[in-house]
């Protein structure tokens, strides 16, 4: 057998077991998520002025981790799978699925790509501010165009009764444009700055882990870490 023959072979049994690890990763946080997103609450319960169709929990928690530590298309993955896990148990015939894994994306693909470039706590911490503001700008395009759209559908009611409904817990609901700005851009400002914030504390004692694991699922470079 030749030296390029024996190269190609070892490259091959290399990236076999990269992609092995970056499988056993994704399953391991995809399940890990998907027990948080059962554990969703209703914003009434945490005494905050959102309607009930809403949901808060920390899955977005483990989602992040995976793609700090594998990278951000794995977090989207994950974020699927998640929702995917999840289906079995919807109360909204998987809008609210849907809703999640768009506004889930934007969060982690956003923060994957800036940690991507600054692998280290300042970079994670910064990664997360931004996506926080990214995916509280883009809750008004998504919940405008896809999810309202498909929440009103799926229960067949009015958008003006999905106002209404809203107006009940938070006065300054009065149209679509009030709903969007009132409601979906604070919700997710708090949720991805609780999330991000539980994620910020638990990066440094982990951090070692997602730097390994990230070395052992990319082609080794010269990166910075925490």
């Amino acid at each position: 057998m030749s030296e390029t023959q024996l190269t190609v072979k070892a490259d091959s049994r290399v990236a076999r077991k990269i992609m092995i690890r970056r499988i056993a990763s994704c399953a391991i946080l995809s399940a890990m998520a998907a027990i948080l997103m059962y554990l969703e609450v209703a914003p009434s319960l945490l005494l905050l002025p959102f309607p009930d169709f809403l949901k808060f929990d920390f899955s977005e928690i483990p989602v992040l981790i995976g793609t700090f530590a594998l990278g951000p298309v794995w977090g989207v993955v994950i974020e699927l799978i998640k929702n995917l896990l999840h289906l079995p148990a919807s109360g909204t015939m998987g809008v609210g699925e849907l809703s999640n894994f768009l506004t889930g994306s934007i969060f982690v693909l956003t923060a994957g790509l800036i940690y991507r470039k600054v692998r280290t706590k300042t970079g994670a911490a910064i990664s997360m501010v931004i996506a926080t503001v990214v995916l509280s700008a883009a809750s008004v395009p998504v919940n405008y165009f896809i999810n309202l759209p498909f929440y009103a559908k799926a229960f067949s009611l009015p958008i003006e009764q999905v106002i209404a409904m809203s107006a009940k817990v938070n006065p300054l609901v009065k149209d679509t444009v009030s709903l969007l700005l009132a409601v979906f851009v604070p919700f997710n400002l708090i949720k991805g700055t609780v999330v991000g914030f539980v994620t910020f504390f638990v990066y440094k004692p982990i951090s070692k882990l997602i730097n390994k694991t990230y070395d052992q699922t990319h082609v080794k470079t010269k990166t910075n870490k925490a």
